[in-house]
């Protein structure tokens, strides 16, 4: 009987997440970036701090590919790896 009444009610609409859900790379188009990234987490025992580097150059990809959408690198955790501002001694030895 408790299911007669559920058919009145809405319906549920799944959406996909927000974050952590992207297309898969069919085409391979990062697949160099992928395998980079995978062999220096084996090389390193899984320690993905020690292959930050390659996970950005990866998402880059991704992101360049519209597999994944844009986002700034610094909000991806990323900001050390950005090309740092010039410090105050080059601006000083400039005339």
């Amino acid at each position: 009987m408790s299911t007669a009444m559920n058919f009145g009610s809405k319906t549920f609409k799944p959406r996909p997440p927000d974050k952590g859900s992207f297309p898969l790379d069919h085409f391979g188009e990062c697949k160099a970036f992928k395998e980079t990234f995978m062999k220096c987490l084996r090389d390193n025992r899984f320690d993905n701090s020690k292959c930050r580097l390659q996970s950005k150059d990866y998402l880059e990809c991704r992101m360049d590919h519209q597999l994944m959408a844009k986002e700034p690198l610094e909000k991806l955790g990323f900001k050390d790896l950005l090309d740092p501002p010039p410090s105050q001694a080059d601006k000083d030895s400039k005339p």
